[in-house]
């Protein structure tokens, strides 16, 4: 590797970017200069030469003695700050508070204001310490597309979701429910069938309606009625099809549209009408925007507002699907609640958004599009991960007043009871992979994660909602203390709950879990608790290629480690005569706030969900239930599975 140019650390650490990194074996990391060059350019950095970077240097050390304020502030609630500078703090409220000597007053209400000066309007976040307790509770951590019943077309859908947060809270005592993202992919095929890849992370996926549940459905005539239930899909598929489904859900509600209520007719606001906009040009032009023709790949040019105009009808139809969306998530909402759910539903919300997606189409100005966000190398992944989703832009991102990052968590809690976020070390740094590089050859660049926590505990302040992170893999232990200090849970997996600095790796008791924790045995990434104890992780990633090393070893490894979780059952005196059962007792008396199970956890399935590694090689995303909705609920292995998580967290 080559010695960095001078001043080239210098000017990284000015803009966030890292030259070195700890892995996860917690080894130092040095970072190639050329990627550090590569990052720093998608940053609008120049760096490609000696002179390049004495100026960019030059123009930071500029930055710095005009003593400017940041482009956004975040002040804690309670707190007073020194700016330096006679200000104006406008409230969001419209009143005014004049300081002259520059003091921020520490009586300033929760909320998004403003700071004036006599050069600058910067935008004021004040926000909570601290999110309120969560209350001890068990749930269900829900692949929605999963769940099939009698209505719903070929796969789950926001009536199915409604249906099991009811009878989960009222035959079951369940009082949490975790579901899996829900946000909107381009309407064009293929349909995008990762959840965790969305078009948008501000708009909801009209794949989840229940055509029969719109106030459409119930006034139009009986024979638009009859043609609409004859669309329905073959229910019996062993797999779900996007496709499919969408194809019979956009006929049936194309169908209905003329029937649609006056109250669905209002004019959307301009991030609704920008979306629609997208989801019409993508129907014609296919669903990444970046193989559109040059003029429409810009959303404010001529071209693109010559086109909404034609197509008016079809976006205000897209329009229109988002409302329908909004009314069913919101009735699944109070189902829970008037289930008496004590948390209720929380969604889940992806780390980001498809590059040829309707946000990277919108947002680009905050976006780094050419940039793929992932993950270094680690013993899991010796080639790093790569999400191909592109990274906020930290300076634009605070420039904008961080309004971008709100409207996405604001849209998420506007139908939720809370939120899990999704690699929540992302409101940190981010591991940024340029242009032309492989997984590996990244480096992690640094965000405002005051300002990022600050927005996300107001807005589930203001929602009255709870928050999860995802800290799973290699995350920093400021993260995770961090998220305890606010009241944001962490997440407890059983197969990594271990001390790893003791000899043999042993199980820590689920007794001594951090308390701040969402805990479940398995993730949507991992085997199933009936996989993982016939082997199937091991035997399907060797199947494919995926294992590294000889699969002799693999499996050795993977013996030890059940042996190694049956020994804390012995331990805890848990018989294990039905490991599913005695698994969901071991977690079922865990410290953590939050229990989950998963429906295929407890119905004994085979297959995990999603097989990282993978994409056509296994049905990601596409494995249904072995059974329907009223099967579950009535199968014996079921009530066996989470009979000790009633006992130990039973319903107020």
């Amino acid at each position: 590797m080559p010695p960095a140019p001078d001043g080239l650390a210098e000017l990284a650490v000015a803009h966030g970017v890292s030259m070195r990194y700890e892995s996860s074996d917690r080894v130092m990391v040095d970072v190639d200069p050329a990627i550090v060059v590569a990052v720093l350019a998608q940053l609008g950095v120049d760096a490609s030469s000696p002179a390049a970077i004495r100026r960019e240097l030059a123009a930071v050390g500029e930055e710095r003695q005009r003593g400017a304020l940041p482009p956004t502030i975040v002040l804690a609630e309670g707190t007073s700050r020194a700016l330096g500078v006679e200000t104006r703090v406008v409230l969001e409220d419209g009143r005014e508070i004049a300081s002259a000597d520059g003091v921020l007053p520490a009586d300033l209400p929760l909320g998004w204001h403003r700071v004036v000066t006599n050069d600058q309007d910067v935008v004021l976040i004040v926000v909570p310490r601290r999110l309120p307790e969560v209350p001890a509770s068990w749930g269900w951590m829900l692949q929605l597309y999963a769940l099939r019943s009698g209505q719903s077309w070929g796969m789950g859908d926001f009536g199915d979701l409604a249906e099991m947060a009811r009878r989960a809270a009222r035959e079951q005592g369940a009082g949490v429910m975790l579901v899996s993202p829900v946000q909107a992919v381009s309407p064009a095929h293929p349909l995008e069938r990762s959840p965790y890849s969305p078009s948008s992370r501000r708009f909801a996926n009209p794949l989840y309606l229940r055509v029969t549940d719109t106030a459409a459905f119930a006034a139009a005539d009986e024979s638009t009625r009859t043609k609409v239930l004859s669309l329905a899909p073959d229910p019996g598929t062993e797999l779900v099809d996007h496709d499919a489904v969408w194809d019979a859900k956009l006929a049936a509600l194309e169908l209905l549209w003329p029937d649609r209520p006056d109250a669905e007719r209002s004019a959307p606001d301009d991030a609704l009408r920008a979306f629609a906009t997208f989801s019409a040009l993508a129907e014609v032009h296919g669903g990444d925007w970046r193989t559109w023709p040059a003029p429409l790949r810009d959303p404010l040019s001529a071209a693109v507002a010559d086109a909404r105009d034609k197509l008016d009808e079809r976006v205000a139809f897209h329009v229109w699907l988002q409302r329908l969306c909004h009314q069913q998530l919101d009735a699944a909402r109070s189902a829970a609640r008037d289930a008496g759910m004590p948390v209720g539903l929380v969604h889940d919300l992806p780390v980001g958004v498809h590059p040829g997606g309707a946000d990277a189409w919108s947002l680009r100005d905050v976006l780094a599009p050419a940039v793929r966000v992932g993950c270094p190398a680690d013993a899991f992944n010796p080639f790093g991960q790569d999400w191909d989703l592109p990274p906020w832009r930290p300076r634009q991102l605070a420039e904008a007043g961080y309004g971008p990052f709100r409207d996405v968590v604001r849209s998420v809690l506007q139908h939720a009871d809370g939120i899990r976020v999704d690699h929540v070390a992302g409101m940190w740094r981010l591991w940024w992979i340029p242009p032309g590089e492989p997984a590996h050859r990244g480096t992690y660049v640094s965000y405002d994660a005051e300002a990022m926590l600050g927005v996300l505990l107001l807005e589930a302040h203001r929602a009255g909602a709870i928050v999860v992170g995802e800290d799973l893999g290699t995350v920093e232990k400021v993260v995770t203390d961090t998220m305890h200090e606010r009241g944001i849970l962490s997440s407890a997996v059983l197969w990594f709950e271990r001390d790893w600095d003791a000899p043999g790796q042993p199980h820590v008791r689920p007794q001594d879990w951090e308390a701040e924790t969402m805990a479940s045995i398995s993730t949507h990434d991992l085997p199933t608790v009936s996989g993982w104890l016939a082997g199937e992780g091991v035997r399907l990633r060797a199947e494919l290629g995926l294992v590294e090393g000889p699969v002799e070893a693999e499996y050795a490894r993977a013996t030890a480690d059940r042996e190694a979780l049956f020994e804390l059952l012995r331990r805890e005196g848990i018989p294990a005569d039905d490991p599913v059962v005695a698994l969901h007792a071991l977690i079922a008396v865990a410290a953590s706030r939050l229990v989950l199970s998963s429906p295929a956890d407890a119905v004994g399935q085979l297959q995990q969900p999603n097989l990282p590694g993978t994409v056509e090689q296994y049905p990601n995303w596409r494995i249904r239930l072995p059974v329907d909705l009223d099967g579950f609920f009535s199968d014996d292995g079921v009530r066996a599975a989470v009979a000790p998580l009633r006992a130990a967290r039973p319903l107020p």
